[in-house]
């Protein structure tokens, strides 16, 4: 803080994404030993691709790990899903500072994207609820 006057704030929030190999065996951890609430569940073919696990201070995305169920030698592990408050400006922003962002896309599951990868190699996502008057 400068001069008494508070930093901008950029993002509402973040949440982690934790991919899994098997979603409904994972919950046993998350809702049963940690005591997480599992809600806004998605599934395809019936089966459990994404949920969110929560309670009133904590937020985890699950999702389905992609491919094999043995861990891949190039697995990234845990995401951070940032909700920005201006997804477009903090784009812009990113972008100016250096960073390759990609372009914002709206997915089918819902949710505005881009993605942007640190200084460390980590890969951010950060993502809004898409406008449905398009």
């Amino acid at each position: 803080m400068k001069g008494g006057k508070e930093a901008s704030v950029h993002v509402v929030s973040c949440m982690p994404v934790i991919p899994s190999a098997d979603l409904e065996k994972s919950l046993r951890f998350w809702v049963e030993g940690l005591g997480l609430t599992m809600d806004r569940a998605m599934r395809q073919d019936g089966r459990l691709i994404g949920c969110m696990v929560h309670n009133g201070h904590l937020y985890f995305w699950l999702n389905q790990r992609a491919g094999t169920p043995i861990k891949p030698e190039d697995y990234e592990g845990v995401r951070l899903y940032w909700a920005p408050r201006d997804i477009h400006g903090l784009r812009a922003r990113l972008e100016r500072l250096g960073y390759a962002v990609s372009e914002i896309t709206d997915r089918d599951y819902g949710q505005t994207e881009f993605f942007v990868t640190d200084d460390d190699g980590y890969s951010h996502c950060f993502g809004v609820a898409t406008s449905k008057g398009g």
